[in-house]
């Protein structure tokens, strides 16, 4: 993966046409979680061409941390974009489809990587204006939940007042943004259960401890947990998603293996869950004469805007003249919470008139949402450095 071009880029029109061919190079050559070398090479060639420094003492094996300003001191913020693909296979048309069969941008992080390198080239051209530092973070493994842990365990976060991320939004119009105080994005923790049981005949039952009985149950029970335990003026999701049971069509199998996920937006709720989830399961494989394995597999927390930055990235889009939304919050999960349990955070929705939805195999975004959304985040980050300055 070679970068389009060299050399300081000197106008937003330049700008604006890099952008939108490095998001078609970067949907070309998707790459996996924890697998993206070449994307860490392209970005970084992109960066050092532009005349961005590299934050080299942040080690990452893949992702990598830069820097633009810093000139007079002062503050420091940070920007991230997420970089992974997904394991699908591309069903778009586009001339610029993934050239990777059965890896594709379908989640749109070509598009957040391309915002963000367009907002460092255009903080890049006013750098000695810029009262502080704005760091830019191009983190690994979102889709797995893991890469910002990682650029946490680095170091990169530390000294950081805050940090701003978003995500594209096939629903919402382009020249919009959503903006949303508090839980935006849900906490997204997994769950696998196995029932062991003993196997028999199926024309002898009584023979049996029917762990398909009991799977059968459990399902149903676990939604009472939603019903009966989770106030309706709260949110919480319980999904079953796979049942794996049996081998053939007259014998009683010995085990029976469920999985799937739960979403919630409060931490509080989230705890409450997980303790009944664990009664459930155990009070269901009793009744029923099995024995029940559970594994919990905890997840990122809910994205949670503080409300002082999420005021200010609405005066920022209104001065732009981008038209603010509050969106509806969404069960999917992010792991830029867990920069938010560390350092104030915004994360905001952003408005790409796409044809489907996140994850989909026609998954696209409107290419006119780049330079908008790189402009929007250059002028956050300077405002936002200058309005911390301010307070010291």
């Amino acid at each position: 993966m070679e970068a389009n071009g060299s050399g300081t880029i000197v106008n937003a029109e330049q700008i604006e046409r890099k952008i939108v061919d490095i998001r078609r190079r970067l949907h070309q050559y998707p790459e996996l979680s924890h697998e993206e070398f070449e994307t860490t090479a392209y970005i970084r060639k992109l960066l050092e061409d532009a005349g961005i420094r590299i934050a080299a003492q942040y080690t990452l094996k893949t992702g990598l941390i830069a820097e633009v300003g810093g000139l007079q001191g002062g503050p420091v913020i940070a920007l991230r974009a997420d970089i992974d693909a997904l394991p699908i296979q591309e069903d778009t048309g586009l001339p610029f489809a993934s050239r990777i069969p059965g890896k594709m941008h379908a989640c749109g992080h070509d598009f957040h990587t391309a915002v963000i390198l367009g907002a460092a080239f255009l903080l890049k051209e006013k750098e000695h204006e810029l009262p502080g530092t704005v760091r830019l973070v191009f983190q690994p493994a979102e889709e797995k939940a893991a890469g910002a842990e990682k650029v946490l365990r680095s170091g990169a976060l530390e000294g950081v007042r805050a940090i701003y991320g978003m995500h594209n939004k096939p629903d919402l119009p382009v020249g919009t943004i959503g903006i949303r105080p508090g839980p935006l994005m849900a906490a997204a923790d997994g769950f696998l259960v196995e029932l062991e049981g003993i196997g028999s005949h199926a024309a002898v039952p009584e023979a049996s401890v029917d762990p398909v009985v009991a799977a059968a149950h459990l399902v149903t029970a676990l939604q009472s947990i939603v019903s009966r335990n989770v106030s309706p003026l709260e949110s919480a999701v319980i999904s079953v998603t796979r049942l794996n049971t049996g081998t053939t069509w007259n014998v009683i199998p010995e085990t029976a293996v469920l999985d799937g996920t739960v979403r919630t937006f409060d931490e509080e709720v989230r705890t409450r869950v997980v303790e009944r989830f664990g009664e459930v399961v155990n009070g269901v494989a009793a009744a029923y004469g099995t024995k029940a394995n559970l594994r919990w597999i905890q997840g990122p927390p809910p994205v949670n805007n503080d409300a002082d930055l999420a005021e200010a990235a609405r005066r920022t889009a209104e001065r732009l003249g981008i038209a603010v939304v509050t969106p509806k919050p969404s069960p999917a999960g992010e792991d830029f919470a867990f920069y938010q349990k560390r350092i104030p955070g915004f994360f905001a929705f952003i408005g790409t008139s796409g044809p489907k939805e996140w994850h989909h195999p026609a998954f696209d975004v409107d290419e006119r949402a780049l330079f908008i959304s790189a402009s929007y985040f250059a002028e956050l980050a300077s405002a936002e450095l200058k309005r911390f300055a301010s307070e010291l």
